[in-house]
C-alpha cells in the first residue's frame, strides 16, 4: 500500500511529476522483482501521519479487515516507518510489516553476487536492524546471567543483540574500508595506463546494463525489472577515434533510496565520482522521467558530485523505441536543440554510434595541445607520451632532441611534468 500526504505526497514529491498511482505501481514492481505475488494494492491518502501507527484508527480497522480476509504473508508499506510504527502495525494486524527501506534491502540482498556486494548489503541491513530490535524481539525481559566472578543480573537479550550487531557493523566497516583502499589502488593503476573511465548512472531499470552490453558486447545481466544490476562491472572499449576507454555499469538509483544503502555502497558509487565522464541514462518513455532525473541528481549531489561534474554530464534519453512515432519525433527535436542530450535505443542500437562519437568528442575537448622537447636518448618519456596522449607531430633535430606536438588531458600533462621533475 502507498500512503501519501494529500498536500504533497509522503516523500514530498510534486504530484504533477510522480503521482500516487505511479508510486504504488513502482512499489508493486519492487515487490514483484523478488518473486512476491501482490494480491492487493491500495493508495491511502493521509491528512497527517500518526506517530504511533502512521494511519488513523479508521484506516487501521479498514486495512485490518482486508488483511484478515486475504491472509497475506507480508504487508508492504511504500514509505518510511519508524520502528514504533512498524511494531504497532504488526501487533494490530497480526502480520509481518515491512516498509520501503526494508523491501529495497531485501531486493539488494537477493541481487548481490560479489563478496563486496554482499558485505555492503549486510552492513546496510545491520544498520537498519539495529534501530528496530525493539520490534524484532519479544523476549526483551529475558536476561543472561553474569559470567564468573562478575556476578550481577547480566545483560538483557536486546542489549546483547544490539552489542553483537554493533561489533559486526564495525568489522564490516573495516572490511569495506579495505575494499575502498583496493578500489583506489585500482583507480591509481588505471590512471597510470591510463584509460578514461565512462560511468553509466541512472534510475533503476533505465536501461544502463542493456546499453552497456550493446556498447561493450558484454553479457551483463539485464532484464526488465528494478535493480537487475547491483554489482558494478567494467569493460574496455575502443572509441571511433581509436582511443581506449573503460565503461562502468553501476547500481541504479531510486526515489527515497535508503541512507543506509547510500552509506554502505559509497565505495562502489565512488566509481561514478571518479569517472572522467558520467553518462546519465534516462528512460524517456517513462511517465515520471523528469522526477526520476531529479532523484538521480539528488543522490549524485549527496554523494559529493560537484557542479562542474554535473554540468559536464552527457544525458542519454533511452528507450525511444517504446515511444509513439509522433512523440519519438518530438523527443528527437528537443534533444537536437540541447547541448548534452542524445536520444537512443539500447535495444535497437539507434543512436548508439552517435553516443560513442559524442563521448570521443567530449574527451577530446578536454585535451590541451602542447609542444614538448625530449632529450636524445629519453625513450621512456617518449614512450609514455605515445601511450598517454595523441601525438600530432613528431620530429627529431640534428642533436637527436625530439620535438613533439601532442593533445593531452590536463591530468596527464601534470603527471608528465611530475615525471620530468622527478628525473
Amino acid at each position: 500500500m502507498h500512503p501519501y500526504l494529500k498536500s504533497q505526497g509522503l516523500s514530498g514529491e510534486n504530484l504533477q511529476e510522480r503521482s500516487p498511482e505511479a508510486r504504488l505501481e513502482e512499489a508493486v514492481r519492487l515487490a514483484s522483482s523478488i518473486g512476491l505475488q501482490v494480491i492487493f494494492k491500495i493508495i491511502l491518502p493521509l491528512a497527517r501521519p500518526q506517530p504511533s501507527h502512521l494511519l488513523g484508527q479508521g484506516k487501521l480497522v479498514e486495512i485490518g479487515e482486508l488483511i484478515e480476509g486475504l491472509s497475506p504473508d507480508v504487508v508492504i508499506v511504500d514509505g518510511r516507518l519508524t520502528p514504533v510504527q512498524q511494531r504497532n502495525l504488526e501487533r494490530v494486524w497480526n502480520v509481518k510489516v515491512i516498509d520501503r527501506t526494508g523491501l529495497i534491502l531485501e531486493i539488494f540482498g537477493a541481487r548481490a553476487k560479489t563478496s563486496e556486494g554482499r558485505l555492503q548489503v549486510e552492513l546496510a541491513h545491520l544498520n537498519y536492524q539495529r534501530s528496530r530490535l525493539v520490534r524484532s524481539w519479544t523476549h526483551l525481559e529475558r536476561q543472561r546471567g553474569g559470567m564468573g566472578f562478575l556476578g550481577g543480573p547480566g545483560e538483557t537479550q536486546i542489549e546483547s543483540d544490539r552489542r553483537q550487531i554493533s561489533e559486526r557493523i564495525q568489522r564490516l566497516t573495516r572490511e569495506l574500508d579495505q575494499v575502498k583502499r583496493t578500489r583506489e589502488a585500482h583507480r591509481k593503476g588505471r590512471r597510470k595506463v591510463p584509460y578514461p573511465v565512462i560511468a553509466f548512472a541512472g534510475y533503476t531499470n533505465a536501461g544502463k546494463s542493456t546499453l552497456f552490453n550493446r556498447l561493450t558486447r558484454a553479457s551483463v545481466y539485464a532484464d526488465d525489472q528494478l535493480f537487475a544490476t547491483l554489482d558494478p562491472t567494467m569493460r574496455g572499449v575502443n572509441l571511433p577515434d581509436g582511443r581506449r576507454v573503460i565503461f562502468s555499469d553501476t547500481v541504479g538509483f531510486i526515489s527515497d533510496l535508503p541512507t543506509h544503502l547510500i552509506a554502505a555502497f559509497r565505495a562502489t558509487l565512488e566509481e561514478v565520482l571518479e569517472a572522467d565522464l558520467i553518462v546519465h541514462v534516462r528512460d524517456i518513455s517513462h511517465h515520471a522521467t523528469q522526477a526520476q532525473k531529479q532523484d538521480v541528481l539528488q543522490v549524485l549531489t549527496d554523494l559529493g558530485l560537484d557542479e562542474r561534474q554535473l554540468d559536464s554530464m552527457l544525458e542519454v534519453w533511452n528507450k525511444t523505441d517504446l515511444l509513439e512515432p509522433a512523440r519519438r519525433e518530438e523527443v528527437r527535436n528537443i534533444a537536437s536543440r540541447a547541448a548534452n542530450v542524445l536520444p537512443i535505443s539500447a535495444i535497437t542500437g539507434e543512436g548508439c554510434d552517435a553516443l560513442l562519437q559524442a563521448i570521443a568528442s567530449r574527451l577530446s575537448a578536454r585535451r590541451e595541445t602542447v609542444e614538448l622537447r625530449i632529450p636524445a636518448g629519453d625513450g621512456a618519456n617518449l614512450a609514455w607520451l605515445h601511450a598517454h596522449s595523441e601525438v600530432l607531430d613528431l620530429r627529431h633535430d640534428e642533436e637527436g632532441v625530439a620535438h613533439i606536438r601532442a593533445a593531452i588531458d590536463p591530468e596527464d600533462l601534470a603527471r608528465y611534468r611530475k615525471r620530468v621533475a622527478e628525473g
